[in-house]
């Protein structure tokens, strides 16, 4: 396993959990949002609408900076976290945008959910110069510095996960006839694009391809006509609400093709739990971060300190539901980020910042898996591993395949 140079307690940085001793910087200076006393970070995510199971996600945000406040906050400052509800609604997104950058002054945008939410912004923010970090969607477009240089992302990219799916299909799966789900919009046409791309001339292999809104009530109609399109593969392109539904609909009709799963929807409590452990038996998904149903984790100490942190921050959570896992580490990640600013808080150094990791070990990413990113690398996420659906948890097999490799 590579390690960063710092120590860890708990799995935790110690540099991140202790109180208010402040590095020696040799001015202080702030952007709006910064001060002697607070640094305000905003955010949103969809509390409601047809992806509010994401909403554990700024849940869990919302526990994490209160911890850190509660620890003496960051170099002596409290973390003023501001956090709207935008449905998943792109107009609702721009609207709780303005607001966090006019109104409430914040320094950034933190883990925004979302390919649509983060598109209809994605200008704005650039226009504003307001850093737009780590932002919770897999599109590659978030890794562009040369046109966007205040928006990066954080977990591997939708084209690169897809092509590994395609790549796996090709090479284990006997005549493939390929069937994909896909949602209608910049986040489900990235993964459909890199899918093509990893087939290559193998692209006449998918003998149905079929959309769905995020306002269409199930996908039940497009997973009969999959079936009937005599597919023996399923890419199941789709946020947890539908990817649920269209595993559950795909066991009552019978069908029983191969299914690949995009790593969005892999929470066990979120998604497979809903969809019923024995419909997603065999399911393949590509894995970035230890799922918390996978005992071998259980001794890991930086396991250790999140369930640590679930139980005495968010109690009553479902501590089967990934999404939390998730939410710790890109916090923990924004939490080194602010740190390294020591007192220079302005937003060219937010960014600055951001893009100086090194092959830095976020707490809860798996073995081998580290970030790193420069002035000209915006995907902090650069590997996966492949796992398997089993029982009631993932099991991984293969290697960690980094993107250079696919």
């Amino acid at each position: 396993m590579r390690t960063n140079r710092r120590g860890f307690l708990g799995g935790v940085s110690a540099a991140l959990l202790l109180p208010a001793a402040r590095t020696a910087w040799a001015e202080k200076k702030y952007d709006e949002g910064a001060s002697d006393s607070e640094i305000k970070v905003g955010h949103f995510c969809p509390y409601s609408g047809p992806a509010s199971s994401y909403g554990v996600i700024g849940q869990a945000h919302q526990a994490y900076w209160k911890m850190v406040n509660e620890a003496g906050g960051i170099n002596g400052r409290r973390i003023n976290f501001i956090t709207y509800d935008d449905g998943y609604s792109p107009p609702k997104s721009v609207e709780v945008t303005r607001k966090l950058v006019e109104q409430d002054g914040v320094l950034c945008l933190f883990n925004t959910l979302g390919t649509p939410t983060n598109t209809a912004i994605h200008k704005y923010m650039n226009q504003k110069k307001v850093p737009q970090l780590y932002v919770a969607t897999g599109a590659s477009k978030w890794g562009d510095p040369k046109h966007f240089p205040w928006t990066m992302g954080y977990q591997p990219d939708y084209r690169t996960e897809a092509v590994i799916y395609a790549k796996h299909i090709l090479a284990n799966v006997k005549n493939p006839k390929i069937g994909v789900l896909m949602q209608n919009d910049d986040y489900g046409k990235d993964y459909w694009n890199g899918f093509k791309a990893g087939l290559g001339k193998e692209a006449d292999r998918v003998v149905k391809h079929v959309t769905y809104e995020t306002t269409d009530p199930t996908v039940d109609s497009q997973i009969i006509e999959l079936q009937g399109s005599g597919a023996n593969v399923f890419f199941n392109i789709s946020i947890p609400k539908f990817a649920a539904q269209a595993i559950r609909k795909a066991a009552a009709l019978g069908w029983k093709p191969i299914q690949y799963l995009n790593n969005v929807s892999a929470s066990v409590g979120g998604v497979m739990q809903p969809a019923g452990f024995e419909n997603c038996q065999g399911i393949v998904t590509a894995a970035y971060l230890k799922d918390p149903t996978d005992k071998q984790w259980d001794g890991s100490a930086d396991m250790k300190t999140w369930r640590d942190f679930m139980t005495k921050h968010m109690a009553g959570a479902d501590p089967s539901d990934a999404f939390y896992v998730y939410a710790f580490s890109v916090a923990t990640l924004m939490h080194e980020t602010l740190r390294r600013c020591g007192d220079m808080l302005t937003r060219a150094n937010v960014m600055k910042q951001a893009a100086g990791f090194h092959k830095y070990r976020v707490p809860l990413l798996l073995p081998g898996i580290t970030v790193s990113t420069s002035p000209t690398d915006y995907y902090p996420i650069q590997a996966e591993q492949l796992a398997r659906f089993e029982g009631k948890t993932w099991k991984l097999f293969g290697n960690v395949v980094e993107e250079e490799s696919v």
